[in-house]
Formats: structure tokens, sequence, C-alpha cells
């Protein structure tokens, strides 16, 4: 389908084994879709079920996708430097709590995040690129196809997104306005470049991903 260092990735040793074997017993966070999740400097998170939305405030109160932190990956306060950063579980999610001074203790966990953080890097790396393009269309379609690595999932059609984004979320996360993703997305589903199921949810059809195959090869 679409070969990437960001589904390489997925192929690697699971962060969430290496935990519960290393802090077995230690309870999960459980947050619910839409909730946003507090952060202390001192401290990592790292998502166990679910997808956390990773973003920013400017200075005129609009938002900005800064990532996805999907199963495995980490995220928190010592591993950015923008402020304000801003975590909301993007689904229900359970979150698994550990201290810096913990990570800075055992190589074999520094190991297991190195590798997540390496995912995260890249993610972050192909937002950039997605942001050059100067035709909001352009990074529309980017933006479609990097979830699709991240958060998709096999389906007769092609690949399904498995969290329903809203217009707005894709508005904040290419610097647009909701109506102008609105009308683009209606577009490509004209062009059957993609899908919107029943349920609400994005499909990319299997001729699309093949036509972009090399967009983040």
């Amino acid at each position: 389908m679409l070969n990437s260092p960001v589904l390489e990735a997925k192929q690697q040793p699971d962060l969430r084994q290496l935990l519960e074997e290393l802090y077995q017993g230690r309870s999960l966070q459980p947050y619910r879709s839409g909730q946003t999740i507090r952060m202390l400097p001192d401290e990592i998170f790292v998502v166990c079920r679910g997808v956390v939305q990773l973003g920013t405030l400017y200075d005129t109160g609009d938002e900005a996708l800064l990532g996805l932190a999907c199963p495995s990956m980490p995220f928190g306060l010592p591993l950015a430097l923008i402020r304000p950063y801003q975590a909301m579980a993007l689904t229900d999610v359970d979150l698994m709590r550990v201290k810096m001074a913990e990570i800075q203790q055992s190589q074999m966990l520094m190991q297991g995040l190195f590798r997540h953080l390496t995912r995260r890097l890249q993610q972050t790396e192909a937002i950039l690129a997605m942001v050059g393009y100067r035709r909001v269309e352009e990074r529309l379609r980017h933006l479609l196809l990097l979830l699709v690595q991240e958060i998709g999932q096999p389906v007769p059609q092609g690949m399904r997104l498995s969290v329903r984004l809203t217009h707005q979320q894709l508005a904040n996360a290419i610097g647009t306005t909701r109506v102008t993703v609105t009308r683009l997305l209606s577009q490509l589903q004209g062009e059957e470049w993609l899908i919107v199921s029943s349920d609400r949810h994005i499909i990319l059809p299997s001729n699309s991903l093949l036509l972009n195959r090399t967009v983040f090869a």
C-alpha cells in the first residue's frame, strides 16, 4: 500500500508491553473523548489506547494542530518547547504516566521511548512539509494521507480513518476555514478521491493511495 518510515515504525516492538512489564500493577489514566489532559513538567504520558490531539493556541485565539499521539507514542511538556502546549483526548484514551526520573534510570525504557519519539519526529516533519504547499487543496490531501498512515484501518474500499475528525479540526490543521474544508471535501468526494462512510468517517480508496504512494516515502 504505502511505503513510509511511519508505517515501518508501527512494526517496532510495542512500548506498551515494555511499560506493562516494568510497571506491573500501575493503573492507567482514562480520559473521555474531548477531555483536556493536564500535563506536568516532570512527567510524560504514553498512549496505551486511543488517539490524543496535540496543539497550541495563537495570539489570535486560533488553534493549531501539532500532531497526533497514537498508541505507544509518548507526549508531554518535557518533550515540547512550544507554549501553550495542549493535549486533548480525540477519542476515549488510556494513558500511562511516567516520571522523567524513572526514564532516566532505565536504559531499556529510554531505548523504547526513542523508537516512538522517532515516529513522532517523522510525523512532525510530514506536517511541516504539508504546511509548505501553497494550495489549500494540496494541504488537505497531504493531511488526509498522513492521517491514513497514522490512524488508518483497512476496509474493502481502501483505508478508513479510525477517528472522525470535524471539519473545523481539519481546517485548524491546514490553516484555513471550516467552510473551505467543507467545500474541498465535497469536491474530493465528487472526484472519487475520498469516500465519506454512512457513519461520517473518511475513507481513502485504494486508487487514491496508489497514486500518492511516494508522498511520504
